[in-house]
């Protein structure tokens, strides 16, 4: 005879979301830690690179801050709100029941899974007023297109019936919107054109978004799989997983080299390599998943220091 008590499902997803229900509500360090703090700087990273192009074109000394504040703005808006729609959409389908990393809000049952929905819109709608002031900034009402655009992506990165995210899709979404949108959009916005410079920086701040997920997802891997989660590490496997992790890492330095051909404080950036060599080596001999935690967080802060470094040499 079944029972009716969640907590005894077969479902080991469901049965785990259950056992988790009488979980110690989350104080702000919890919702701290939902914003997933360390992912942050990919939203700044283009922000800063967009800026230092839009300098170059604009020419020393003219500095559109108001615009560049709401490019931010903007960019940290959807990235938390891609965050905590992800704990959310992962929450409910119990995908979070099996994760190896810090437990999620909802998955833990320490928030009810409206509340974090609720946050995740709020964060969605303080990006798109922050992007609506840079369209009317710039009259360029055509902007309202790729705002959509960009709002719909973060949501069904994990969200809806069919999300992309759960199909191997979400290297491309985040090197498409983190990178060439994120840094040609922020110069568009300042000057209304988009340079060689922006779009190589785009490209380089793309493929260290691509190995943050990347890194990430092969951490999660084994438990993705449990889960249904279908990402490109779980369809390419785990060797090849490692490969294409350290080709995302490591390929932005060739593009850093180039520009540094042409805007000498470039060379500064080459100093990532000091993060991204000992994370690519965490990656390839890590026997266990918890060890891939701290390649995670320092494939974010090279994306960082990619974005600043070359908006720095961009912009003096």
């Amino acid at each position: 005879m079944s029972s009716s008590n969640p907590s005894r499902s077969g479902n080991p997803a469901k049965r785990a979301v259950a056992e988790r229900a009488a979980a110690v509500p989350a104080g702000a360090a919890g919702w701290i830690a939902g914003a997933r703090i360390r992912t942050l700087t990919l939203a700044i990273a283009p922000v800063a690179a967009g800026t230092g192009a839009a300098i170059v074109i604009a020419g020393p000394g003219v500095f559109h801050w108001v615009r560049a504040l709401l490019c931010l703005v903007v960019a940290l808006g959807l990235q938390i709100g891609v965050n905590y729609a992800n704990d959310y959409s992962d929450g409910i389908r119990g995908t979070d029941a099996y994760r190896v990393g810090p437990a999620r809000l909802t998955g833990s049952g320490a928030v009810s899974p409206k509340r974090v929905l609720v946050v995740a819109l709020v964060f969605f709608g303080i990006a798109a007023v922050a992007g609506l002031a840079l369209v009317v900034l710039t009259q360029q009402w055509w902007l309202l297109a790729v705002g959509a655009v960009a709002l719909v992506a973060a949501w069904f990165y994990t969200g809806g019936r069919r999300p992309y995210g759960y199909a191997g899709l979400g290297e491309l979404a985040v090197f498409v919107f983190f990178g060439l949108v994120a840094t040609a959009g922020t110069t568009f916005v300042q000057v209304l054109y988009v340079s060689l410079e922006s779009w190589l920086a785009g490209v380089a701040i793309g493929l260290v978004a691509c190995a943050v997920l990347m890194v990430n997802n092969l951490r999660d891997r084994d438990q993705d799989r449990l889960a249904g989660k279908r990402t490109l590490s779980v369809l390419i496997g785990r060797t090849a997983s490692k490969v294409v992790y350290c080709v995302f890492l490591l390929a932005p330095f060739v593009i850093v080299a180039l520009i540094a051909l042409v805007y000498p404080l470039g060379w500064l950036t080459l100093f990532g390599l000091l993060l991204a060599l000992p994370a690519a080596l965490i990656t390839c001999t890590a026997k266990t998943s918890a060890e891939l935690i701290l390649a995670l967080k320092l494939t974010s802060f090279v994306g960082l220091i990619i974005g600043v470094g070359l908006g720095a040499a961009f912009a003096f």
